[in-house]
């Protein structure tokens, strides 16, 4: 079915791609299960949760019944978290190698500034994990130095080598390090800094590992798209918006998306793209964002907010990257307007949270707009015909802002 079909959804397929995220899916079935019920309570709709068919653990079944209609929908998490996980398994000595190529990969490029003149925001969040760990590396290195003067003499005045002083101070440095990496998940420096390591591992291009999952997303994909359903749905949040444009690619280039198959809808959330597309070796993602951008075999709505800090709002992730085509007619790009859809109360609560804010897409408005997760991945509706006639945000930013445009 092309994006301009209209048909009423009884049974959706969604696929959910997570960020950089190294968590078990059971974290967002919970993170569902609670916010749908919170919103089915505010909104006047039910929603119930239960095992899919298949009693695969990656995934849930849901049961939606609203605006008179009963739906059933079937969602999958596509996981890469073992890639994340592996991908974070470093020591300190090797996090403090991987933020000088970092910082090098981002500022030695160019890449920050251009990036500093779309949102602020993201800017900031790339230079946090840099900036604390030296704050931390500077205090250690300071109370290390501390301690072996301080033992140096006594050591000497005990007619001890003084070079046990620099031992002692050596283990003060590491200690201090080590109990500043097991308070990250209060401050998330190194998280943070894994992140866009990752990314900037190879300059932009998708290492042979992640390369390999994609393939396997597609796949499961493409065999949904191949089966009774109605709806074929991929929701993309932060990194996982920039993997589901490249997975959407390489299934259409491949002529895996049937004519007459369901209709296939891409929603992503809370985009980081130009982290990833800026870099010089983005080619295949760069082109990746130009073909997909073109096509009417689907319709792709990308959603953000101003009061997510972590992402580029309201940014249309292919004009910024300087890649898009003449026919360009994605994303969509709308706001989901957190001042708005959160009550002040709420959002009072909340706009101090930076990364809770980051997941609000995936979560319940106490004052609902035209964005609601829950109708989208469980309503009558297909994405298409929600958002049919839907005008873009008049604060959306189109100006390229990318140093590096070739693609692959």
């Amino acid at each position: 079915m092309t994006a301009g079909q209209t048909k009423q959804v009884a049974r959706r397929r969604v696929f959910y791609i997570p960020g950089y995220d190294p968590f078990h899916p059971r974290r967002y079935r919970e993170l569902y299960r609670k916010e749908a019920a919170a919103q089915a309570t505010i909104s006047g709709y039910d929603i119930a949760l239960g095992r899919r068919k298949s009693g695969d653990a990656h995934g849930w079944r849901v049961t939606g019944r609203m605006d008179g209609a009963e739906v059933e929908a079937d969602i999958e998490v596509l996981l890469w978290s073992d890639i994340v996980r592996n991908s974070m398994a470093q020591g300190i000595a090797a996090t403090y190698l991987q933020m000088i190529r970092t910082a090098w990969a981002y500022i030695g490029s160019g890449v920050i500034f251009r990036v500093m003149r779309l949102r602020k925001g993201p800017t900031i969040a790339a230079l946090y994990p840099i900036a604390v760990l030296l704050a931390q590396l500077g205090v250690a290195l300071v109370a290390g130095w501390g301690v072996a003067g301080l033992t140096g003499a006594g050591f000497a005045a005990l007619g001890l080598s003084a070079m046990l002083g620099w031992i002692a101070g050596a283990l003060t440095l590491w200690a201090i390090l080590d109990r500043f990496r097991a308070w990250d998940r209060k401050i998330y420096a190194y998280y943070l800094m894994h992140d866009y390591a990752f990314t900037a591992e190879a300059d932009g291009a998708y290492p042979p590992g992640l390369e390999a999952r994609l393939a396997m997303f597609a796949d499961r994909i493409a065999e949904a798209l191949c089966e009774d359903w109605d709806e074929v749905l991929i929701v993309g949040h932060s990194s996982g918006a920039h993997l589901g444009v490249s997975v959407l690619a390489d299934l259409i280039r491949a002529g895996r998306v049937p004519g007459q198959g369901p209709s296939l809808g891409f929603l992503s959330l809370g985009h980081v793209v130009p982290m990833a597309a800026f870099l010089p070796k983005a080619q295949r993602l760069r082109g990746d964002l130009a073909y997909l951008s073109a096509r009417l075999e689907l319709t792709w709505v990308d959603v953000t907010a101003p009061g997510d800090g972590c992402a580029f709002a309201l940014c249309d992730p292919v004009s910024v990257t300087g890649v898009a085509p003449a026919d360009k007619c994605w994303p969509l790009v709308i706001s989901a307007a957190f001042t708005q859809t959160l009550s002040p109360e709420r959002w009072q609560e909340l706009k101090r949270r930076y990364f809770r804010l980051h997941f609000q897409y995936l979560c319940a408005f106490d004052r609902p707009g035209d964005y609601d997760y829950f109708r989208i991945t469980a309503g009558p509706l297909t994405l298409a015909e929600r958002f049919a006639g839907r005008q873009p945000s008049k604060s959306r930013i189109e100006r390229v802002a990318n140093p590096f445009r070739d693609i692959a």
